[in-house]
């Protein structure tokens, strides 16, 4: 029912990108384990769960942008958000509390990152994701991106590149390298989803359809040809109807993609919400029990809260 009969094997499933991604899980287990031990044994042990958040992000990241997933949302709008919900706003804080502290510092610790560190003020990184994600969704700016396929590449990279900067406020799993603290997290959680409430109730509330690769067959077949081996306008004979690829109209496509992003969008932030502000009442709680006063270190990198 989904259309996916029509598609083979590689281009469902993309087996070049899942041996990359595959070849980043090994290089990660290779790195938390005996790389570990014979470099820095003095670092704990990478964590059963640590590990569980790297694999399943890792998974989830294939099958967004890989995988059948990655296929079905150039068909429909609805898988298309899906994807963006899975790559931009679930994947990136998975990635980053399963990489132990000790990775972040081998990467990012060199004197060069820190010239750079202006990039990662909390501000500037809130307002590119947002932006960036808000932007991609004007239907000239999607229908474009779409249906150029170096643009394409460079935009998804750019804009993963900024969800994980964001997120990095968030998660960060590096004690001296934080720069927010919990009450000003919370803030910026908030922050974050306000700031996308614009672009998703643009797609909710439209009462067109707005993006042409979702409801124009010659587009969508146009960008469908990074997808498929061969002339993709074939495909159009296919399938029937005005809806042609599409399980429901383009109209409720869109409004049902809008809607699942936001509710994920929402879930995301508010489970990340609730984590924060634990941490944050176990802490003060913790404090105001023991009624000890602070000490010269209790500000810690990330400043008062």
């Amino acid at each position: 029912m989904l259309g996916l009969q029509y598609f083979s094997f590689e281009e469902q499933w993309s087996p070049m990108f899942f041996f990359f991604m595959a070849a980043l899980v090994i290089l990660y287990f290779y790195i938390a384990g005996p790389w570990r031990e014979k470099h820095i044994p003095e670092e704990p042990p990478v964590t059963a769960m640590q590990k569980t958040w790297f694999v399943i992000g890792a998974f989830l990241f294939y099958m967004a942008q890989g995988g059948p997933l990655d296929l079905l949302g150039h068909m429909m709008f609805t898988f298309h958000m899906t994807n963006m919900s899975i790559s931009y706003i679930i994947v990136p804080p998975m990635i980053l509390l399963g990489i132990p502290a000790f990775m972040w510092r081998a990467m990012f610790g060199h004197a060069f990152w820190q010239r750079l560190s202006l990039f990662m003020h909390p501000i500037l990184t809130l307002v590119a994701f947002n932006v960036l994600f808000s932007v991609y969704h004007l239907p000239l700016v999607h229908d474009y991106v779409m249906t150029h396929f170096g643009v394409h590449r460079l935009f998804y990279l750019v804009l993963l590149i900024s969800s994980f900067m964001m997120w990095w406020q968030i998660v960060n799993p590096v004690p001296e390298w934080k720069r927010i603290a919990d009450v000003k997290k919370m803030a910026y959680i908030f922050a974050n989803g306000l700031l996308l409430t614009p672009a998703c109730a643009l797609i909710i509330f439209a009462s067109a359809p707005m993006y042409a690769i979702y409801s124009d067959p010659n587009v969508w077949a146009q960008a469908m040809g990074y997808c498929v081996a061969g002339d993709p306008s074939t495909l159009l004979s296919s399938f029937e109807g005005p809806a042609f690829f599409n399980l429901m109209g383009a109209l409720e496509d869109q409004q049902t993609g809008g809607i699942v992003m936001k509710l994920v969008q929402e879930f995301m932030y508010g489970a990340i919400l609730a984590y924060v502000f634990r941490q944050w009442y176990k802490r003060e709680h913790g404090d105001t029990e023991d009624d000890l006063p602070p000490g010269p270190g209790a500000m810690g990198p990330a400043g008062a809260n």
